[in-house]
């Protein structure tokens, strides 16, 4: 007779125990080890570029041969400047003062006690990405910065890329002496779906996916845990009557330079009706000649056939290309009905001289952030403030807004007494 072990734990549940017990010791963990941690997880990734980049060539292969979209092997695709930027970004998170243990005032003061508050860390996040390996490299450095572990769930197009980062990184943790467990990595070889993983909410405190709208709704759907959405394209913009050209078509052209995703690029515009024809054409002309697909309101392509009819369906979903679609409204309040319904609500703009207009769009539009005459463009290690965002987040929940260090951690309040009672 032949017994068969069979394991009494799926893998994903034993990434979820090892992450749980890692970050149970990683959030008393000082903060200068912490940071230490981050630094040698930069230095691993400087010294490891040739085996990682070798990976991903084994990954970009087989997708080619598998027809995955071009959308999908740009984010994949790693280069030496996309490793030097990722390295950058730990380095500087590596270098940052330690968001946690920050105390601040209490709403309320009990009688005969005093109360604060300060930022304690989440416990274990599980990050399910679409492509983008670098991604979690930034992720796994903000989680430990943070005091959190973290779970990595990439997709199978980038998994020899992933499996490359992931060791690097744990190799770097382990000789910190940081536990073992505060990155974990489940592979397509566990065969773990995402409900594997979203579900393990006993030891899961967040989870955040990121990539295509469809991805963040299937885990939205099938997750036990708390969710913290990422949002990613179909922002609009306003060109009021009041806006001028060269300024609606920098803000157009400025959002779309992120690479490699432009998080925050403008895909919809609207148009007051009463706008002058000739600007409208200069304007397509030059976005054309910038490589941009342009679409339009059955209305404009009418008066316009260079312009593709844009279908009802468009108006809330991304493109995530170089895609603009136009449409007409009468008035600046049609316009943030309209944004309000189909934008996606993390990033819209307007571009009006009208302060009296911008004033109105900012409280009116229900959006995470909204910007005035300047582009939404979105950064990941922004030159000025000292901090670092993983991506935009559109709900009201848990956070709202960029991700950064913050994001990933909790209030505890403690209530001190004076002895009296």
């Amino acid at each position: 007779m032949t017994v068969v072990a069979v394991d009494e734990f799926p893998e994903p549940i034993n990434s979820a125990k090892r992450a749980y017990q890692a970050s149970l010791k990683l959030s008393t963990t000082k903060g200068t080890d912490r940071s230490r941690a981050v630094l040698a997880m930069a230095q691993a990734i400087e010294n490891s570029f040739d085996d990682i980049l070798e990976a991903n060539t084994l990954d970009l292969e087989a997708s080619r041969e598998m027809a995955v979209p071009e959308l999908i092997l740009d984010w994949l695709k790693l280069t030496p400047t996309r490793l030097e930027t990722t390295v950058e970004i730990l380095q500087r998170l590596g270098e940052l003062s330690d968001p946690l243990r920050r105390v601040r005032n209490a709403d309320y003061q009990p009688e005969d006690s005093q109360s604060y508050s300060q930022l304690m860390p989440l416990g274990v996040i599980g990050f399910i990405y679409e492509a983008f390996p670098d991604l979690g490299a930034i992720a796994a450095a903000l989680c430990i910065k943070t005091g959190n572990s973290i779970i990595l769930k990439g997709s199978t197009e980038a998994s020899h890329s992933n499996a490359a980062i992931s060791e690097v990184l744990q190799h770097a943790l382990a000789e910190v002496g940081l536990p073992a467990g505060c990155i974990e990595l489940i592979t397509t070889e566990h065969g773990a779906s995402i409900r594997d993983l979203v579900t393990q909410d006993q030891y899961v405190n967040l989870a955040i996916p990121y990539g295509r709208s469809s991805l963040v709704q299937q885990v939205m759907r099938q997750a036990t845990c708390p969710v913290l959405k990422s949002a990613m394209g179909n922002c609009y913009l306003y060109w009021s009557l009041n806006g001028s050209l060269e300024m609606v078509r920098w803000m157009i052209l400025d959002s779309h330079e992120s690479e490699p995703d432009p998080v925050n690029a403008i895909e919809k515009v609207l148009i007051h009706r009463q706008a002058m024809p000739s600007s409208l054409a200069v304007l397509w002309n030059s976005l054309k000649e910038k490589g941009f697909e342009l679409k339009g309101d059955a209305e404009l392509v009418e008066a316009f056939p260079q312009l593709q009819l844009a279908k009802d369906n468009e108006w809330g979903c991304a493109y995530l290309t170089k895609t603009v679609a136009f449409k007409l409204v009468d008035s600046l309040e049609g316009a943030i009905a309209w944004i309000n319904q189909y934008s996606s609500g993390h990033a819209d703009s307007i571009a009006t001289e009208s302060y009296q207009e911008s004033r109105q769009f900012a409280l009116g539009v229900n959006s995470a952030a909204t910007y005035i005459n300047t582009s939404p463009r979105f950064s990941r290690n922004p030159s000025r403030g000292d901090s670092v965002f993983l991506g935009m987040s559109n709900q009201k929940g848990h956070r709202r807004g960029f991700i950064s260090l913050e994001t990933l951690t909790t209030a505890k309040h403690i209530i001190q007494g004076n002895g009296r009672f």
